[in-house]
């Protein structure tokens, strides 16, 4: 025994896995002391090495037994796949070699088989080796497939509508439907594209080329070599390419230009967005789609971000190139665009381009780079959002007065988190701005298949085995979505059409010309008069403007900043409310959030609307027993019901379910396998909001006494379920101006 373990060499690689354990035990936070945590991992390190030691001595004697090809095949084939899974596959180890395992027990059946035939002419052990390594192989394929699927699909599917007037039975016409403009499609660039010949031949206009020598430094050793090879041209030419959808008469028409994200630069984006470019020309509206697939992603590596700058002034360069056509007598688009009323649209790291780009407009020079001037200044009045980044610059962009729409869907395995909402909380309104904000979160629905090109799965080949696609909804319903969001954001922005805007408040609205689904949506505007957001200070019991909040009866209170299900801030605090109570609970130990509002805020009298937004929190922060579980626990979201008091005692309560549907969990199962989602994703379900309305007039029923004039303070009385976790935010007033 001691020539096993009194060696100098042994000792010293036990001293420094003992150690390793030790160091990894220390920091290793599970609850208790941090030297239990250490004296744990310095007796596994102890074990493992001694058990090890022992087992390879034990079978040390065997290996040599085994032949030197089959030895090396071995090795060889272990290297191999190691290498490939490091360089190529990229899966978990666990699963990656349990698979190779179970395909190398597969071939080797198969092979002996063969063998058996060819060699020992022996066709019925052949045949029987064969027939099971071939039934192994069906039978793991179809098992790899059925992990597919939808786990989730009950819960999602549970929630209980109520019953609304849609907009298209008030005979508002669907804005996916076409217009009834002619329209006529053409690409414009630099007419010597190597690579694609609508951008060659092809071109109708031909387009100078830009300098971005300034705002793209990165361009430099093996992605400038591989791209310049590939493209043609380098940063300091970078073309204007760009497909145009256009409506035939004399205009001036509006513009929305699109811009694609950081898919793959071979596998060309712009493209994707006709759908939306025809529909939209259809109704009166130039619809662009912009080419910058030559920063995308590539072998050769990615800007990891840096190029977010470029993307956000290329687009400003294109309508700066449609500024000159427009002042261009001789040119065929001579006053045809009206850059006085300008959408931009961008889908992935597109979408936190435009916020630069909109940033940029305003702007004399480029901050990162003072040599590099602008002079932009165009008239961009709204902004699309479309399963955004918002993390990629190294600046934060908040913009101001500007209109907003973000859509996000939640199995998007791409940009897991609805990063498209940081900006909307950014975003603020002047007092005079007639404008607003919203948001839309769509349950199955992905990052690709908002472009009509890139496809069902958000990863290439072999990542996209893993995905769970199954569940996802079809790409043309996914893009109906965008072509109803997309075209009435752009006909209540341009044309300040307000027959859409209920639906941005209240997808329910919309569901008529929508893919049944769950859908969140949240909204504000500069006529919502915010009480409380939550935002700002650390007491509990107070918010701005005087105004004081109390709490009671509750398990659980607290005001906490909004995660990620990767645990990113969502930049956004929020309260959440825990209780738990008997059926037959008396009345003073009702669980009550109350608001209390100072003189200067009680005046409501022209409060057309009381809103919120709420989401379903986290049951098992209560700690519940079996039974309560079974008995108590709603499938979807918590009812509760609001209080409005005034100066002289008169009260009134409506129950938030009487006019909203509760909104429950949205779940995803991004992977074949729970424990890939786990590593890879983090969360099954991230915390969206919805916008809740209750509208005044629903307090006047109960109690027409009620002085609106008097408002004293709002009180939320979880009356209606016996236990329950909520989410609450933004609560405040409509007011009717």
């Amino acid at each position: 025994m001691k020539n096993l373990f009194l060696k100098p060499v042994f000792l010293a690689v036990a001293i420094l896995v003992v150690t390793i354990f030790g160091v990894a035990g220390y920091h290793y936070a599970i609850g208790y002391p941090a030297w239990v945590t250490m004296a744990a991992g310095i007796l596994i390190g102890i074990v493992l090495i001694i058990v090890l030691k022992l087992l390879l001595t034990l079978l040390f004697p065997l290996g040599r037994k085994i032949p030197l090809p089959i030895a090396t095949t071995i090795l060889g084939g272990f290297l191999a796949l190691y290498i490939m899974r490091m360089y190529a596959f990229r899966w978990p180890s666990v699963l990656f070699y349990t698979l190779a395992l179970f395909g190398f027990i597969c071939l080797v059946l198969i092979v002996f088989g063969i063998w058996q035939i060819l060699k020992n002419k022996n066709i019925a052990r052949g045949g029987v080796l064969i027939l099971i390594g071939i039934v192994l192989i069906v039978l793991g394929l179809y098992g790899f497939n059925a992990l597919d699927g939808d786990p989730y699909l009950e819960e999602s599917t549970s929630e209980e509508n109520i019953s609304v007037t849609t907009l298209g039975k008030l005979g508002i016409a669907d804005p996916s439907e076409k217009g009834n403009f002619d329209i006529e499609v053409f690409t414009y660039g630099s007419g010597t594209d190597e690579k694609r010949p609508e951008y060659a031949e092809g071109v109708r206009i031909k387009t100078s080329t830009v300098d971005a020598s300034l705002l793209l430094p990165e361009w430099k050793g093996k992605k400038k070599k591989w791209r310049e090879k590939y493209w043609g041209f380098g940063v300091d030419g970078f073309p204007l390419n760009a497909h145009v959808y256009m409506p035939k008469g004399k205009g001036p028409f509006p513009m929305v230009m699109m811009v694609h994200g950081n898919h793959s630069m071979l596998d060309y984006s712009d493209g994707g967005y006709a759908y939306l470019g025809e529909l939209l020309a259809s109704r009166g509206i130039i619809g662009v789609s912009v080419d910058e697939n030559f920063i995308n992603g590539h072998w050769s590596g990615d800007f990891m971000g840096k190029e977010m700058p470029t993307r956000g002034w290329l687009l400003l360069k294109h309508l700066e190139q449609w500024r000159n056509w427009n002042n261009d007598e001789s040119s065929e688009l001579a006053g045809k665009a009206d850059l006085e009323n300008v959408i931009l649209m961008g889908h992935s790291r597109g979408g936190e381009a435009v916020s630069i780009a909109a940033a940029f407009n305003k702007l004399e020079r480029f901050p990162d780079n003072g040599n590099e001037k602008f002079d932009f200044d165009f008239g961009i009045k709204g902004i699309i959002t479309v399963a955004p980044t918002d993390y990629r610059y190294n600046r934060e962009i908040s913009l101001k007065d500007i209109n907003y729409l973000s859509i996000q869907g939640a199995s998007d395995a791409d940009e897991t988190s609805f990063w498209g909402m940081r900006p909307y909380h950014r975003l603020t309104f002047s007092d005079g701005f007639d404008g607003f904000k919203t948001g839309l979160y769509m349950n199955h629905a992905n990052h690709g298949q908002f472009n009509s090109s890139w496809g069902r799965s958000d990863f290439g080949a072999p990542m996209k085995w893993l995905l769970n696609l199954e569940p996802l909804v079809t790409g043309e319903e996914q893009r109906q979505v965008a072509k109803v969001y997309v075209s009435a954001f752009a006909e209540s922005v341009f044309k300040k059409d307000k027959d859409y805007l209920p639906m941005f408040k209240n997808v329910d609205l919309a569901h008529d010309w929508l893919p049944k689904e769950t859908y969140r949506s949240q909204y504000s505007d500069v006529s919502k008069q915010v009480l409380v957001d939550f935002e700002g200070d650390l007491d509990l019991n107070s918010a701005s403007d005087s105004i004081t909040l109390a709490a009671k009866n509750f398990k659980i209170w607290r005001e906490t900043e909004l995660m990620s299900r990767d645990g990113g801030s969502q930049q956004n605090n929020t309260l959440v409310l825990g209780w738990q109570h008997g059926k037959n609970v008396q009345k003073d130990s009702l669980p009550i959030y109350s608001i209390m509002l100072p003189d200067t805020l009680r005046n409501f009298s022209i409060a057309d609307t009381l809103a919120l937004s709420m989401a379903m929190g986290d049951i098992s922060e209560l700690e519940l027993k079996d039974k309560d579980k079974k008995e108590d626990v709603p499938t979807f979201g918590f009812n509760f019901s609001v209080m409005l008091k005034d100066s002289t005692g008169n009260t009134s309560s409506v129950a938030v379910s009487d006019y909203n549907a509760l909104p429950g969990v949205i779940k995803t199962k991004f992977t074949k396998f729970d424990f890939f989602d786990k590593t890879m994703i983090g969360k099954n379900a991230e915390d969206q909001l919805k916008s809740c309305y209750l509208p005044i007039s629903s307090f006047l029923k109960k109690n027409d006494s009620l002085n609106l004039d008097k408002i004293k303070s709002i009180h939320m009385v979880f009356d209606k379920d016996t236990l329950g976790v909520v989410i609450l935010d933004d609560i405040g007033f409509y007011l009717d101006k």
